[in-house]
């Protein structure tokens, strides 16, 4: 429980990762997860908590395209920053790190796609930068990873990293599960 409030008393920030429309077009759950990360962003909106939105580009995701853009359903805000990124970690050749800096951010809570790559690249390279990072655990998806060895569902993926990111620790951050109705921004 001391862990618990800890994290609550901590800056918090939204950080909504890559729920463009190519991204999750196929995704687990695309709807439900959706209808959880727009709830979380109202809420953040609400509560006065920074939210920052990721946007992954690359050779076959190209910046601009109509593919490339943001799912209909969510629509960033006036004076929330657009990260644009080129690498799985979405504070690897971004700004990122300066941005939450600047807003004197301590924590993230995570949410978006996909789970197998971006959001574990993200909530990994948060911790070794010092931020403790709560994964929304039914606001993140993925495609099925059937062809990979062994094979998994998208269920499975989500359902593993859910489990393994509640223990994710360093000598200055946490890492930790919540689902999106009990989700608690500190601010």
């Amino acid at each position: 429980m001391l862990h618990i409030e800890k994290e609550q008393m901590m800056k918090s920030a939204l950080v909504v990762i890559d729920v463009q429309r190519d991204v999750v077009a196929n995704a687990f759950l695309r709807d439900e997860v959706i209808v959880n990360i727009s709830g979380l962003v109202d809420r953040a909106r609400k509560e006065g908590v920074p939210i920052f939105w990721v946007q992954h580009s690359d050779d076959e995701l190209v910046k601009g395209s109509e593919g490339w853009a943001y799912v209909d359903e969510l629509r960033m805000g006036d004076g929330e920053p657009a990260v644009h990124k080129q690498f799985g970690d979405s504070f690897e050749g971004t700004n990122l790190d300066e941005l939450l800096q600047e807003s004197g951010v301590e924590r993230l809570v995570v949410c978006g796609a996909q789970t197998d790559a971006c959001i574990r690249s993200t909530l990994h390279g948060a911790l070794a930068r010092g931020y403790s990072a709560t994964l929304v655990s039914d606001a993140h998806t993925t495609d099925d990873c059937t062809w990979a060895t062994p094979p998994l569902t998208a269920e499975q993926v989500i359902a593993h990293t859910n489990f393994y990111w509640k223990w994710q620790r360093t000598p200055r951050a946490n890492g930790g599960t919540s689902r999106a109705a009990e989700v608690v921004f500190a601010s």
